[in-house]
């Protein structure tokens, strides 16, 4: 059997991104057939609410803010599947990458948006924080899925 070539960086970071997206679709068909309509919580714009803060971007009604929602929410979920290219890369695998990529983006997260005033962490009720957590590892878990689905080998 001969040996299996490692991948380039380039191809690494591209099947991430697109593992990435694969991971938020997945989340975001959880929230929306299961966690929602249990929890009965509304559509977060929490990703909206972050592209207005760190660009200069200004929504104009409700459909042109639904639209920068889903394209910030897959555009920062494309930064799991990039975590977890980074992660495999540097020799990590299965629930090791996952779990190395949670504690990392998840917090970094959490760390980003309450520096902005976005989020208030400390205000969350146990329901809230779970909901959050569950909803990103359902990411994370889908991401690494698609990541080593769509790989070499």
């Amino acid at each position: 059997m001969a040996p299996t070539r490692r991948p380039s960086l380039a191809s690494s970071l591209a099947l991430g991104a697109l593992s990435g997206l694969a991971g938020t679709a997945a989340m975001t068909a959880f929230q929306k057939l299961v966690e929602m309509p249990i929890t009965g919580r509304e559509d977060s714009y929490a990703p909206a609410d972050f592209a207005e803060k760190v660009l200069p971007v200004s929504p104009k009604g409700h459909r042109e803010r639904q639209r920068l929602n889903y394209l910030a929410h897959f555009g920062i979920g494309m930064g799991w599947g990039l975590a977890y290219a980074v992660a495999s890369r540097s020799g990590l695998s299965g629930q090791r990458a996952v779990a190395a990529v949670f504690a990392g983006v998840y917090t970094g997260d959490v760390a980003i948006n309450t520096a902005l005033g976005l989020y208030r962490p400390w205000e969350w009720s146990l329901e809230d924080a779970a909901i959050d957590v569950i909803d990103k590892l359902v990411q994370a878990e889908a991401a690494a899925a698609a990541f080593e689905a769509l790989g070499p080998g």
